[in-house]
């Protein structure tokens, strides 16, 4: 029953900045892990950042140091602070929900770094 909704993707300069939101409904937001992965042409869908009920945090290698998740449970939503961009982050980037084994998808936002 979770809905989940992105937004914010979009065409961006190297080293430039997005932010992606990730709104939800349905469920009980707070008790939910969160995470953001990405998909990319060619490429397997791979995990970029998650996000525990209790704020615990981690990231992608690839992403350290560039990018933050953090979620507002009092807006049903996680965020994805992006800067530093790179032309290897243009992927389609999806939410994710999970309370135990049931996960939700949302339906993804383009990120395109381009030059």
């Amino acid at each position: 029953q979770v809905q989940l909704a992105e937004s914010g993707g979009g065409l961006v300069q190297p080293g430039g900045s997005l932010r992606l939101s990730c709104a939800a409904s349905g469920g009980i937001f707070s008790i939910n892990a969160m995470g953001w992965y990405r998909q990319a042409p060619g490429k397997q869908r791979e995990l970029v950042a998650t996000i525990t009920s209790s704020f615990s945090t981690t990231y992608a290698d690839s992403v350290k140091g560039r990018f933050a998740i953090s979620r507002d449970n009092a807006k049903n939503t996680v965020y994805l602070q992006m800067d530093s961009l790179k032309p290897e982050d243009t992927a389609v980037y999806y939410c994710n929900s999970r309370r135990w084994s049931v996960e939700y998808w949302g339906q993804g936002t383009q990120v395109t770094v381009s030059s």
